[in-house]
C-alpha cells in the first residue's frame, strides 16, 4: 500500500514494526478510504488527541459544573493531532501487505503563531509549549489537514455513527469532546445531558482506561504501568503511541480481570464517566 505518509515511528512489536503513519492534507483522502475498507475486521478503535491550551480540570461536587468546564476546554481550543489505532478482539493490528502494522496518526492546520486569530489566555506560552513538544509551525501551517474537510471524510468512512465500533481511550472525556466538535462542526451542547445525547450516536460503546482500572480496584496509573510492565503513562506524549498504550492496557485489563471476556468489560456510558471520575485516579 502507498499513501506518500511520512513514518515517525517504528515500534518492534515481535519480528514485526508498528508504523506509525503520520497522515497530512495530500494523504488524507487514501487514509480515510482505507480506514473504511478495514473498519468491519477491526472493530475497536483507541483514540487520542491533542490541542493546545486545554487545561487540567479541576474536579469539582457536581457533575454539572465538570461538564462545563469541559465544555469551556474545548470550545476554546483546537484540535491539532489525533492518533487513531485500529485492533479486532485479539489485539491484532491490520497490516501493509508486508508484515507491518499500522497505526494512524493525523495532523491538523493549527495556526501561524506569527498571525495567530484565536484569542486564548495565555497563548504565548502556549505557543511555546507545543514548539518544544516538537511542532514544526511552518510544516502544520503549509501541510495540515482542514478540520472541517476531515470531520466530513470521517463521517463518510462508516467509523462514527457505527454501534459495531467500541471506542478505547485513555480520556473519553477529551478525546471524544474534541472528535465531536470536529465532526459535527459545532461547538459541545450547553448541558451535559445533550453532550451524552449526541455522543452515544456517534460512539455508541466506549470503553475508558480510567473506568476499567476503577472497577478492577487499580487506583493510579503507577498501578497500571506496573501491570503492562510499561514506561511511565503520562511521559508518552506522541498521539499514536498514547494509543497504543490504551490498546494494550485495554486487552490486558480485559484478559487479567474479565477473564478475556468481551461481553464482561462491558463499555462505559459517558454520563457514568461523569459521575465516577468525580474523585480522579491517581498519576
Amino acid at each position: 500500500m502507498s499513501t506518500g505518509e511520512s513514518i515517525s515511528e517504528m515500534v518492534p512489536k515481535g519480528r514485526d514494526m508498528i508504523r506509525i503513519i503520520d497522515v497530512w492534507d495530500h494523504n488524507l483522502e487514501e487514509v480515510i478510504a482505507l480506514l473504511g475498507k478495514i473498519v468491519d475486521d477491526y472493530r475497536y478503535v483507541a483514540v487520542n488527541s491533542r490541542s493546545p491550551f486545554i487545561r487540567p480540570v479541576v474536579f469539582t461536587s457536581t457533575v454539572d459544573s465538570d461538564y462545563q468546564a469541559l465544555k469551556g476546554d474545548v470550545n476554546n481550543s483546537k484540535l491539532y493531532q489525533l492518533g487513531l489505532t485500529f485492533f479486532d478482539e485479539r489485539g491484532n493490528l491490520p497490516t501493509d501487505g508486508i508484515g507491518n502494522f499500522m497505526v494512524w496518526q493525523f495532523n491538523f492546520r493549527l495556526f501561524d503563531s506569527t498571525e495567530d486569530v484565536y484569542n486564548f489566555g495565555d497563548l504565548e506560552s502556549g505557543i511555546k509549549l507545543l514548539k518544544q513538544s516538537g511542532i514544526d509551525f511552518k510544516k502544520n501551517y503549509e501541510m495540515g489537514i482542514d478540520l472541517t474537510r476531515f470531520g466530513e471524510l470521517l463521517m463518510s468512512s462508516g467509523v462514527v455513527l457505527n454501534d459495531e465500533i467500541r471506542w478505547v481511550t485513555l480520556h473519553s472525556r477529551y478525546d471524544l469532546g474534541c472528535l465531536l466538535k470536529v465532526l459535527t462542526g459545532r461547538y459541545l451542547p450547553d448541558s451535559l445531558e445533550e453532550f451524552v445525547k449526541k455522543a452515544d450516536a456517534f460512539f455508541p460503546v466506549v470503553d475508558d482506561i480510567r473506568l476499567l482500572m476503577m472497577r478492577c480496584g487499580l487506583n493510579s496509573y503507577k498501578e497500571l504501568q506496573l501491570l503492562l510492565e510499561a514506561g511511565m503513562i503520562d511521559t508518552c506524549h506522541e498521539v499514536g503511541s498514547r494509543c497504543l498504550l490504551a490498546r494494550r492496557a485495554f486487552m490486558k485489563l480485559k484478559d487479567r480481570f474479565f477473564s478475556g471476556s468481551l461481553e464482561q468489560c462491558v463499555g462505559a456510558a459517558l454520563y457514568d464517566h461523569f459521575l465516577l471520575l468525580i474523585d480522579d485516579v491517581e498519576y
